[in-house]
């Protein structure tokens, strides 16, 4: 059976949770981080102390984005591991650009949501409520052209930046409107998947 360490409000652990509930895994997932902390053991497996990590039978992975390729390949078949390294790649890029959108919502992630009102600094709020507009708007041109962003069908591709459209919905700064990012986040929605591990309350 495949385990998943961590607590669920944590990005990284939703697009693994998600992805699981996708591809049809047997699992089992651990509270840990946050509220929940990081024994001896926990930190033997992953010595950045960061979440999540999985173990799946004599593996032990951490980097979300690198076991969602694990669990693609291992367990996705075509759908989510194509055999055609190009098509595969045009899904893939998209998890490394997510790294470059998550920098930009981070300073309103943790203002609002991991700090209390009195100790918030409300202009970088602001300033990465801008950036995270602008990354948004990339991906709106994009959706403009293909239902996904893996391309015609759902796949890894839109794994993690699905994650982040979630919060980027839901957290309380200005965006734009943004057609197709709002068309794709609306199909997202209707994954069960999406609806119970990633749909969740942000604290």
């Amino acid at each position: 059976m495949l385990t998943i360490w961590g607590r669920l409000n944590s990005h990284n652990v939703k697009k693994v949770a998600w992805f699981a509930h996708e591809l049809g895994i047997d699992h089992v997932r651990h509270d840990v981080g946050g509220k929940f902390g990081m024994d001896a053991a926990y930190l033997a497996k992953n010595p950045n102390a960061l979440i999540p990590t999985i173990e799946d039978g004599d593996l032990v992975l951490w980097e979300s984005n690198a076991i969602l390729r694990y669990l693609a390949a291992r367990h996705g078949g075509e759908r989510f591991w194509p055999a055609d390294p190009a098509k595969r790649a045009l899904a893939d890029r998209w998890m490394d650009w997510q790294f470059s959108y998550a920098d930009a919502q981070r300073d309103a992630f943790v203002n609002l949501v991991r700090r209390s009102p009195d100790t918030r600094d409300m202009a970088a709020v602001a300033r990465s409520a801008e950036a995270c507009a602008k990354q948004m708007a990339i991906l709106d041109r994009y959706l403009a052209e293909t239902p996904w962003l893996s391309g015609e069908d759902f796949g890894i591709g839109d794994i993690p930046m699905g994650v982040y459209a979630h919060t980027w919905l839901t957290l309380d700064i200005a965006r734009p409107a943004l057609a197709h990012v709002e068309r794709w986040y609306a199909q997202l929605r209707e994954r069960p998947g999406y609806a119970s591990q990633v749909m969740i309350p942000l604290t």
